[in-house]
């Protein structure tokens, strides 16, 4: 009689694809929602091999609002993209973030930047981001953790894509993070 194999030794024979998160809050404690995002994303989608610093931006495309924390984070998983995504749209829930008005406040944002070497478009989801390349809350982060990750459809590094970019909105970094 063959054992049925557990959820960990399946994961342990799959690939891990290296995901790359993008996090955001600028409602309440938005440090402590950064951390209680984290520690739900290692619940539901793997283990966080890497943090870059927090980084504090006015909000982007509704500048009427508390400004964001922001924090890119890697967590290879055995998560199909659009299972990640599903995951993802699960802990934001759980998290209190309401979609309402484009870019309005939220709780908390957690975006997927690059899925591995992926190229996916789909109606609920493109990957990689389609706006990375434009947002210096995006790009300062992943300068920091990647400089020479390259972008798959543009074939140039997270630190070309980030002196290119035409955003000026400010972004400072707070913390540097111990990289786990």
């Amino acid at each position: 009689m063959r054992k049925r194999q557990t959820k960990k030794e399946k994961t342990s024979q799959t690939r891990l694809v290296p995901i790359y998160l993008l996090l955001g809050s600028n409602m309440g404690d938005s440090a402590k929602m950064l951390q209680a995002a984290c520690d739900k994303i290692e619940l539901e989608i793997g283990k966080i091999t890497r943090k870059s610093s927090l980084y504090k931006t006015a909000a982007w495309g509704n500048e009427d609002q508390a400004p964001f924390l922001n924090q890119v984070i890697i967590v290879p998983s055995a998560l199909s993209a659009t299972d990640c995504l599903q995951a993802i749209l699960k802990i934001e829930e759980l998290l209190g973030r309401k979609r309402s008005v484009k870019n309005a406040a939220r709780t908390i944002d957690i975006d997927i930047l690059f899925y591995g070497n992926a190229v996916i478009s789909l109606p609920s989801l493109t990957v990689p981001h389609p706006e990375l390349q434009n947002r210096n809350f995006v790009l300062a982060p992943l300068r920091e953790l990647s400089p020479n990750l390259l972008h798959p459809k543009y074939k140039i590094n997270m630190k070309q894509l980030h002196l290119r970019t035409s955003d000026k909105l400010a972004v400072e970094k707070l913390s540097s993070q111990k990289q786990q």
